[in-house]
């Protein structure tokens, strides 16, 4: 009797050291699982909450040692479960329990969104869907949608007025309705009393004056000659002058590759056409930057009325008061043009 007691609490022991040394190995292996990067990574969860999706990224972007073990630990913590969208980030020597848990808590790791250089909406939409979980599709939507641009203050022309180029720390996940609440916040934030009151001083709305700074860019090569420029348009506008600026043709023709512009451009039927049509255009024709804006709110003290570009063809202009003057510039540059075969 003494024996067979014996043999069963040996047989206890056994299945309980076994057990120990595979509960051991199990948790080891939880414990030896790396991720085999050299700098932070980053895992997406889209609105469809793929785990497969999570394991790719876990095997294909952060490297990890030891996939099986990923999934043996989030199954334990039920994530599949709880999936949340976002954007998480992933640190050298960062634990799968860790990451699991930002993962499952929705602890994400905000964006740097960054914008600028845009022309278009096209364009606009194209950079921010790179940059966030909202599709070119949803933006272009509202973009184009005139009762949802009124109700941020704008039009479906003057939309893009409202994106003052910088950089935004938001969520990859945020909702469009709520980024585009965040955008106009900014916008407000920018259009200071001391901005509002510049502009009013000129005649001129914020709207209007991110309209003039867009087609001060699209004119200037160099940022130093934005105050001269656009106290050229503003000389112009006080004068009741049209604004003639090539930049709204080309974006009235649809191609800002245009490097002569012709009678036949001229003549294209377009409220952006300031050749044809008095004062600004109805929308601006790229998303004006700050410094462009601030070089309208600050232009410089001159009374030129005409410009040129340069025969050198180095970007810059000549400036001119008198008709007089701007001929004998334009004539300068064309002869420089048909000397390059430009035509």
């Amino acid at each position: 009797m003494a024996k067979t007691k014996r043999n069963v609490l040996f047989i206890i022991l056994a299945v309980v050291i076994l057990a120990a040394g595979g509960i051991f190995v199990y948790i080891k292996s939880f414990l030896d699982a790396e991720f085999r990067i050299k700098g932070t990574v980053y895992i997406y969860v889209d609105k469809d909450k793929s785990f497969d999706a999570v394991l790719t990224q876990m095997d294909t972007t952060a490297h990890i040692s030891d996939l099986n073990a990923f999934k043996r630990l989030a199954a334990y913590m039920k994530y599949p479960d709880n999936m949340k969208t976002g954007r998480y980030a992933i640190i050298p020597d960062m634990s799968i329990q860790e990451v699991i848990s930002d993962l499952k808590g929705g602890h994400q790791a905000p964006v740097k969104l960054k914008f600028n250089n845009i022309r278009t909406k096209e364009d606009l939409a194209k950079r921010l869907a790179s940059q966030l979980m909202i599709t070119e599709d949803e933006l272009m939507a509202t973009f184009n949608n005139e009762e949802s641009c009124s109700k941020l203050g704008f039009t479906t022309e003057t939309i893009l007025c409202m994106f003052v180029p910088n950089t935004y720390e938001v969520y990859w996940d945020v909702s469009l309705d709520s980024f585009l609440k965040r955008m106009k916040d900014e916008y407000s934030k920018f259009w200071t009393d001391e901005r509002k009151a510049k502009a009013e001083k000129m005649g001129l709305t914020p709207v209007e004056v991110s309209i003039l700074a867009s087609i001060v860019e699209e004119e200037c090569y160099f940022s130093d000659e934005y105050p001269v420029v656009a106290r050229l348009y503003l000389n112009r506008l006080r004068l009741g002058q049209l604004l003639q600026a090539d930049p709204t043709v080309k974006f009235a023709v649809g191609d800002f590759s245009l490097k002569r512009i012709l009678f036949e451009h001229l003549q294209v039927d377009s409220p952006y056409n300031t050749y044809k049509h008095l004062g600004l255009p109805p929308g601006p024709i790229r998303v004006a930057s700050i410094k462009g804006i601030e070089a309208v709110l600050n232009p410089a003290e001159h009374d030129y009325l005409y410009m040129c570009a340069k025969e050198d063809f180095s970007g810059r202009h000549n400036f001119a008061v008198t008709h007089a003057e701007h001929v004998k510039n334009a004539n300068r540059y064309r002869a420089a043009l048909n000397q390059r075969k430009i035509y």
